[in-house]
């Protein structure tokens, strides 16, 4: 389970004021130190995740943040991190010191889950140093749960409303759900100087994983072998997938009696904002000379001279739509709190992201009236074979 992406697993998020003691529950829960632990008010300046494997729940990355009442102007820095991180929270734990009970900061907190739809429990910590009376009425609370991270008392039962709350998880296929067992899939990989250095990107190595659990066939290719690779086939292939960055050169070697479409797409429905995306894509044709355009990369590699979203949609949308437009990136966690300036948002496939952060973003798009859309599917409809390149994954 150590492999399973930071993106698949349950996200758990620690939140509540300095010294409330999030860090220590962290440490608790995790059996580890995890967080650095102080009386400082402030210790924890930064988010720390740690992905691991949390019996009874199974994969999950814990987020420990910085205290939401934090002040002056590092600390709103600090309060804006935390902020990112309840975008991609799956289950909140609300950390409260018991002696010192709920403040406006926990329950401004409480109000953010609840507006995000953030499943969420209150966990008292210090209940070692409270009386059997208090101790009763804090736990008849809601969503409540009593511990004491020092003698690491309750830290199992904490465990498991915590695996409550989550409810199951169903894991959602990539692409087995669209071929049958021992059915041939060809995937087109070009390997240039962007490609990582002696291994596949995240998004091909989850779809080989997925062809061979759903018991199909796939066979890797890069571009220039495509050709010759179908003429050694003795049967018809179920579906080629390709490198949204190579559908130029694919599109005019795979049939039209042959299902084409790409990681990137894939990627939209398995994330959840394909339809958006579709339809999103067509405002390109009414951009003008002089607009904003946001490209945003879920992940913070290394930027190279090939690189797909600073350099190559750029001047392809340049070039397809002949307007001289002007282009603002965002990597990893960081999104725009304001996005009205933009007349589209183009998003990379969100594979280091986790679903509800993708469709936060989405809807944040939504909510102001910006098209959004994805790499492949901008690169499909520049290509003239959108509907083509969704027509196979649109079920």
């Amino acid at each position: 389970m150590n492999g399973t992406p930071s993106a698949n697993r349950l996200h758990i998020g620690f939140f509540g004021r300095r010294n409330a003691g999030k860090s220590s529950v962290v440490n608790a829960v995790t059996n580890q130190d995890m967080s650095v632990v102080s009386d400082v008010l402030g210790t924890t300046t930064d988010p720390v995740t740690k992905a691991m494997e949390l019996h009874p729940i199974g994969p999950v990355l814990i987020i420990d943040t910085p205290g939401f009442d934090d002040g002056g102007e590092i600390g709103e820095l600090r309060v804006r991190k935390t902020k990112q991180v309840l975008n991609k929270t799956d289950v909140a734990i609300l950390v409260v010191d018991s002696t010192e009970g709920m403040s406006d900061s926990d329950n401004e907190l409480i109000g953010i889950f609840k507006d995000k739809c953030i499943k969420y429990l209150v966990v008292y910590n210090k209940c070692d140093l409270l009386s059997v009376k208090d101790m009763w009425r804090l736990a008849e609370e809601e969503n409540a749960v009593l511990v004491s991270a020092k003698d690491k008392k309750n830290i199992n039962q904490l465990k498991e409303k915590i695996a409550l709350t989550a409810g199951n998880r169903d894991e959602k296929p990539l692409v087995s759900d669209l071929v049958d067992s021992g059915d041939v899939v060809i995937l087109v990989v070009p390997i240039d100087s962007a490609a990582p250095k002696g291994r596949l990107i995240l998004p091909q190595q989850q779809v080989i994983r997925d062809l061979l659990d759903a018991g199909a066939v796939p066979m890797v290719v890069k571009e220039n072998g495509l050709a010759d690779a179908m003429n050694k086939l003795n049967v018809k292939p179920r579906m080629i997938i390709t490198d949204s960055q190579v559908f130029n050169v694919v599109k005019n070697i795979v049939p039209t009696t042959i299902s084409l479409t790409s990681f990137s797409i894939l990627m939209a429905r398995y994330k959840g904002f394909l339809g958006t995306a579709v339809e999103g894509v067509k405002s390109i044709d009414t951009l003008r000379s002089g607009d904003k355009v946001l490209i945003c990369e879920g992940c913070t590699h290394h930027r190279q001279c090939e690189d797909i979203g600073t350099v190559k949609i750029p001047a392809w949308l340049q070039e397809y739509t002949g307007k001289h437009l002007h282009f603002s990136y965002t990597s990893g966690g960081e999104f725009p709190d304001t996005l009205t300036e933009y007349k589209l948002i183009i998003h990379c496939g969100g594979c280091m992201l986790n679903e509800k952060e993708v469709l936060y973003r989405m809807k944040c798009a939504e909510d102001v009236g910006v098209p959004f859309t994805n790499y492949g599917t901008v690169i499909a409809f520049m290509q003239g074979i959108l509907e083509r390149a969704v027509k196979p994954v649109m079920i």
